[in-house]
């Protein structure tokens, strides 16, 4: 088969990440009747839902270990590789980590896709992480049913500029340094809708590097933070709240969109993880009368691949963050989406 005719995304049941096991679903498999092992250098473990595991090293400075990986979420095998990079380095970032390096995990069905393409993959992967300023520096591969690429990542931080997902505040406010909607555009795609317009839409937004993390790790005023991947926004908006002991609120209409999204949601093209990640969390939410539920039911949920970071601000902080933002070619997010607010009996309200 050519090359140019084989369409990745073809080769795999899921997309990006919304492969991942439903929120539901892995609380299930999470589960364990055996006490964890006391580390005590151990900062973030499975203790809490974070990015990253993260270990003091005893010198101010901690390790952030991370790994992501995922089946194809595009046709293109090098823009496959970026993605899958860039999405796998953004945890060492949303904890506000400068990433040191990366090793690769490779499934390949050599019977079905020539062994090029998973080079390509592999070219990809090498681009991205230059980008960041570290090495592919190994990695391992096996022969798999379905193709999947993804990275173990390493990184430090100092340890004051350790950002978990789990320390807002109340009173915080809600930034997001990418537009959502990223889910429906790789669905369309793989339904061989997608308009030409918005391919370079969809590959920008998945393969741009979060590395304003680190420097967001290093203000003070950045009480938590935390990057939207396959629970989508709502996902790990209720697991921020959630484990800060708090509620949100979500100023819909502040929702950055990425272009051509409400077009393919007018024609029902939403991704299956929506539906899955919507069952696990809408007894969660409520909506102020005048917001658009079906569209936010659509759009909440979505399952993002290397999406924003979602930061938790003081309010005090907002202009900092503001102009960093502004610094990195980030000034079109520089209106808040929401605030952290006391505790109630729905976690999310979405106002208009």
């Amino acid at each position: 088969m050519s090359e140019e005719l084989i369409r990745l995304t073809q080769y795999s049941r899921g997309a990006g990440c919304g492969c991942k096991i439903a929120p539901q679903v892995l609380e299930e498999i999470l589960k364990s009747d055996s006490n964890p092992v006391a580390i005590k250098n151990l900062l973030v473990g499975n203790s809490s839902n974070d990015d990253a595991a993260v270990y003091d090293l005893g010198n101010g400075t901690a390790l952030i270990s991370t790994t992501d990986f995922f089946m194809p979420i595009v046709d293109d095998a090098f823009d496959f590789g970026r993605i899958a990079s860039a999405n796998a380095i953004s945890d060492v970032y949303a904890m506000g980590g400068k990433p040191v390096l990366a090793i690769a995990v490779l499934g390949w069905p050599v019977e079905k896709l020539p062994a090029s393409l998973a080079q390509q993959v592999l070219e990809g992967s090498r681009k991205i992480c230059a980008e960041a300023g570290i090495p592919l520096a190994g990695g391992h591969s096996i022969d798999s049913a379905e193709p999947f690429f993804g990275l173990s990542v390493n990184g430090l931080v100092p340890i004051p500029n350790l950002k978990k997902n789990n320390t807002a505040r109340e009173g915080d406010i809600l930034f997001i340094t990418k537009p959502l909607g990223v889910g429906v555009l790789s669905t369309a795609q793989k339904r061989s809708v997608l308009k030409a317009e918005h391919l370079p839409v969809m590959i920008e937004q998945m393969t741009s590097l979060n590395a304003i993390g680190e420097k967001l790790g290093k203000l003070e005023g950045v009480t938590a933070m935390t990057d939207v991947t396959g629970f989508g926004l709502l996902g790990h908006l209720i697991e921020m709240a959630e484990g800060s002991g708090l509620s949100a609120e979500i100023n819909y209409p502040a929702l950055p969109v990425a272009d051509g999204v409400r077009e393919y949601l007018a024609q029902r093209i939403v991704p299956d993880a929506t539906y899955r990640n919507w069952n696990s969390y809408s007894k969660k939410v409520s909506f102020e009368k005048g917001v658009n539920v079906m569209e936010a039911f659509n759009l909440l949920p979505d399952p993002q691949t290397n999406g924003g970071l979602l930061i938790a601000v003081r309010e005090s902080d907002a202009e900092a963050v503001k102009d960093l933002f502004r610094q990195n070619g980030l000034a079109a997010f520089i209106e808040p989406i929401g605030k952290l607010a006391p505790a109630a009996e729905k976690t999310i309200l979405v106002k208009v």
